[in-house]
């Protein structure tokens, strides 16, 4: 009997061929990031609150924890995907997330809730990339683009849904028990998912370097896609890790802050389902250019608007869109410039830099608010940021045959595709 995309036992590469299969790690992607969101807007306050922790750096020291341990694993998830494989390593990421609950929830101490921030963000590496890779797999790659916005879209989407809710509940009862309650259901269920339901996606990856093209070498494409990468999670910590404290200074309430934490990734998540798509007509590189620049545009805004919650569900808004620009593009851009063969390793390598941003923009951030204020820090981050841009935009993306990487991938990928429908 025939699977979907692989009738009569041929594999074929496409959304439309592998849809259920596509489909469901979309959704798997979603709880994903549904699982980091349960804490998103409220594990800041559980330190200052349940644990008297009054530096920012102490507080902060969770995200830290968290973004060392997804970018390793990252790193770990490109390295090791072709020797034990996709769907085993995607089992293991979900199986380190089951322990998180109950030390989120028995923690006797800060300490308890850093370990578990690093296993989760074991989790986080390992599930999220096995399901970006697995879908850059299905998809072929004339839909390159729009795979990667579809599947990061699914993820902060979840993201924003868990920050909102656990935000809001968080104002009735106890905050660590949204958290813990949130991440052993969410937990649970995708361990689930992922050991029932998905089939390793190698047999497409294989089908793809059978059709596979040469194109030069790309270097500089992907060193400035990893310094852009780096950046965004640089203010995507200070917007995770600091903007509840900012928030809660000037006197936002709980709903306030909820509402601003979840604006921010549902933004983000909302907009990939179109960026990632628009990459692949127009090219990556203006899409990049611009995403960074609006990020820095939204950091500048929260910074000058002093803690006010409008101002700050304004940027919130704004910051979302540029990161929506850039997140999947990124990705799409770095996926781009090498052969499938060598991708799972490209982009562990891409999204071990980009998380480092995590750690980086933790640091920074509670160093630079206890030393100078939030609003200093926030000032700072926003000029890195405005700064990656224009080291994109000075980028030369053009190959030794003088035409533009984008347009002529795209051709490539274009002529590519009528073969990959001929897979036999």
């Amino acid at each position: 009997m025939s699977r979907p995309g692989r009738p009569n036992g041929r594999v074929r590469l496409g959304l439309r061929a592998n849809a259920a299969q596509f489909g469901l790690l979309i959704a798997l992607n979603a709880l994903v990031g549904a699982l980091v969101g349960v804490e998103r807007s409220v594990l800041p306050l559980v330190g200052e609150r349940d644990f008297g922790l009054a530096s920012k750096a102490a507080v902060l020291s969770f995200v830290i924890a968290f973004g060392l341990a997804k970018a390793l694993a990252n790193l770990g998830a490109g390295r090791f995907t072709e020797r034990i494989g996709r769907r085993r390593l995607l089992v293991l990421g979900w199986a380190l997330a089951l322990p998180v609950a109950p030390m989120v929830g028995l923690a006797p101490s800060w300490g308890w809730i850093v370990a578990a921030n690093l296993l989760l963000g074991l989790n986080q590496g390992l599930a999220w990339s096995l399901t970006a890779l697995m879908k850059i797999d299905l998809a072929g790659p004339a839909r390159r683009g729009l795979a990667l916005g579809l599947n990061e879209s699914a993820g902060y989407l979840g993201l924003a849904a868990a920050a909102t809710v656990s935000g809001v509940l968080a104002g009735a009862f106890a905050p660590r028990s949204v958290v813990w309650i949130g991440a052993a259901t969410i937990a649970v269920l995708g361990l689930a998912v992922s050991l029932v339901l998905v089939r390793d996606t190698a047999p497409h990856a294989r089908a793809e370097e059978q059709e596979y093209v040469a194109q030069p070498r790309r270097p500089r494409v992907v060193r400035a896609c990893t310094q852009a990468g780096f950046a965004t999670n640089l203010n995507d910590a200070l917007a995770w890790g600091l903007l509840p404290l900012y928030l809660a200074a000037h006197g936002a309430d709980g709903f306030e802050i909820g509402l601003v934490a979840g604006a921010y990734p549902a933004v983000w998540g909302f907009g990939q389902l179109g960026t990632g798509w628009l990459s692949d007509r127009v090219g990556r590189k203006p899409l990049i250019v611009e995403g960074m620049l609006v990020q820095a545009a939204a950091l500048a805004a929260l910074a000058a608007g002093g803690g006010a919650f409008a101002a700050a569900l304004a940027a919130a808004v704004l910051l979302g869109v540029g990161t929506a620009l850039v997140y999947p593009t990124l990705i799409a851009a770095v996926a781009d410039a090498v052969g499938p063969r060598a991708r799972p390793r490209a982009v562990g390598a891409y999204r071990f830099w980009r998380d480092c941003g995590l750690v980086a923009g933790a640091l920074a951030a509670g160093l630079l608010a206890d030393a100078l204020g939030s609003s200093a820090a926030i000032w700072i981050v926003a000029a890195v940021t405005g700064a990656s841009g224009l080291w994109v935009a000075a980028t030369s993306w053009q190959s030794i045959d003088g035409t533009d990487d984008s347009h002529r991938q795209l051709r490539l990928d274009r002529r590519s595709a009528s073969a990959y429908a001929r897979v036999k």
